[in-house]
């Protein structure tokens, strides 16, 4: 089984770049358990994720664009981190959902809207202003809170919150979280996260830090390492560019 796109970042001819991704493709022998794409490329992995029903029915129906469905790998992450806080008390929280592709997959692969006894947490200021020092998303605009909003119409266990974090978080929070995912893409505002929500976890909790390995983000791992090296923790960083923290 192969998962192969052609989104990649960073490069100066991208199709250049994808034939020679191409050509190497050729000299694998089985050519099989390859994925390409999110600035990955492997091979002769078992790549269990494409197996998974739930997650590959859901991420089918929702990651329509070409960025979102290079990303599977880095959702099917996420989504181990939610299945993992299942078995806790708490509830969810994703700090910059963008559009809410990612937890919509999660929401689906999980049925989360039957889950009575927890909330999903969203966060995000959905509108972009030129002064922030990260960069605008294709989709930000002024009508994207109430769009990302009505894709959660059929799950009234979750919030979406417009907002900056970690300003926002004196406002709307958990108590008790079971799984939290970071993508805020700014390292100040990582850090404030942490700051209010860290100890809100529940022992055995998954963090999964979205920017953490990326070295265009690198800010971020500089600021968030000592953070955690004071609490006793370190964070893993996995191929997919993520940051993984179990409380």
């Amino acid at each position: 089984m192969n998962y192969l796109k052609t989104v990649f970042f960073g490069l100066v001819n991208h199709q250049e770049f994808v034939n020679g991704i191409q050509q190497a493709m050729n000299n694998i022998r089985p050519q099989d358990g390859m994925y390409a794409g999110d600035n990955l490329f492997t091979y002769h992995r078992n790549l269990s994720f494409l197996e998974d029903d739930a997650l590959m029915r859901a991420f089918n129906t929702h990651a329509t664009t070409d960025v979102e469905k290079a990303i599977l790998w880095r959702i099917s992450t996420v989504l181990w981190g939610a299945r993992n806080g299942l078995r806790l008390e708490g509830d969810f929280v994703e700090c910059a959902c963008y559009k809410g592709t990612t937890v919509r997959v999660i929401c689906d692969a999980v049925n989360f809207a039957k889950q009575a006894d927890r909330r999903y947490y969203l966060y995000d200021l959905f509108d972009h202003d030129p002064n922030m020092s990260h960069h605008a998303m294709p989709e930000h605009s002024q009508q994207l809170f109430a769009d990302t909003k009505a894709r959660f119409a059929d799950c009234p266990n979750v919030t979406v919150t417009q907002g900056k974090v970690p300003e926002v978080l004196a406002d709307v929070a958990p108590e008790k979280i079971a799984f939290m995912h970071l993508d805020l893409n700014n390292a100040d505002a990582e850090v404030g996260a942490m700051e209010v929500l860290f100890e809100r976890m529940e022992p055995g909790a998954v963090l999964v830090l979205d920017d953490y390995g990326w070295l265009a983000y690198r800010a971020q791992k500089l600021a968030l390492d000592p953070w955690f090296e004071k609490r006793g923790y370190s964070v893993l960083e996995l191929p997919t560019g993520q940051g993984l923290v179990i409380k």
